[in-house]
């Protein structure tokens, strides 16, 4: 109820958007009774909001519940964050992860089923104590087959404490190779997806006007920045910007309010 409220509280004051934030946010069990999906149905009932996110999720909570809201609440975007951090079943099983990669895949077809326009982004930590080179094959190859559509990628790097830190670590050199490899397979799907963007229309949601420019900040349902010059705009708003240029981070575009003018 707490969080119904302050959701209603929110949109009355303009919010169009909502993303409901946890550390392990698709494990949210309140009183046995209501689960994370029993928010996004509820959220999905509240008139003037337009998007609905949710984040950080661990994919042994992917529940089948939670999956079918991609299919029940058209104001949950479809756009989903889910960590996997390696593609190796040996380095998840260390990693004490509790899913191997099939069981990851398993859900990333589920979810695909359930709505063909989903799009995932992914965490990845390359050089994990005792990671092989094969290890990290296994991690390019799970990465090609899925076509993440963006992702965080890091070195291993100990906390103390941890099981792990007590474990003979990689040499930096060998992970640095590793880790820009990763990189640049990432980065290439993130450019080749921006790229179907050009010359289309993109429905975004306004942030906010640049500082001292015409400019303005969006962002896509997949949380693609977006840039674009227009006469006049309200942040809040849902409209179509015509995209013109992009990068592997940005799309760039033009909104008028004649859209053929602006074509």
């Amino acid at each position: 109820k707490q969080i119904i409220n302050e959701a209603h509280n929110l949109v009355n004051n303009g919010a169009r958007e909502i993303t409901l934030l946890g550390q392990n946010v698709n494990a949210y069990n309140f009183n046995n009774k209501y689960k994370l999906s029993s928010l996004i149905k509820e959220l999905n009932n509240i008139t003037k909001l337009k998007r609905i996110r949710f984040t950080t999720s661990h994919p042994k909570d992917m529940t089948e519940d939670l999956i079918n809201c991609y299919k029940d609440c058209e104001k949950l975007v479809p756009f989903l964050h889910l960590p996997i951090q390696s593609g190796s079943n040996k380095i998840l099983k260390e990693m004490n992860r509790k899913h191997d990669r099939e069981y990851y895949l398993n859900v990333i077809k589920k979810l695909k089923i359930i709505n063909k326009d989903i799009k995932i982004s992914s965490d990845f930590i390359v050089g994990y104590p005792g990671e092989t080179e094969k290890d990290f094959n296994d991690t390019i190859e799970l990465v090609k087959q899925i076509n993440f559509i963006n992702s965080y990628s890091f070195i291993y790097s100990p906390r103390p404490g941890t099981p792990a830190s007590l474990k003979k670590e990689i040499n930096v050199i060998e992970s640095e190779k590793r880790l820009k490899k990763l990189q640049n397979i990432l980065e290439d799907f993130q450019y080749q997806e921006n790229k179907k963007n050009l010359n289309e229309y993109c429905e975004v949601l306004i942030e906010n006007k640049l500082k001292h420019q015409t400019k303005y900040f969006a962002r896509t349902k997949y949380m693609t920045p977006v840039i674009f010059e227009a006469d006049k705009c309200i942040p809040g708003e849902l409209i179509d910007v015509k995209i013109t240029s992009f990068n592997k981070k940005n799309l760039f575009g033009i909104y008028r309010i004649n859209k053929e003018k602006a074509a």
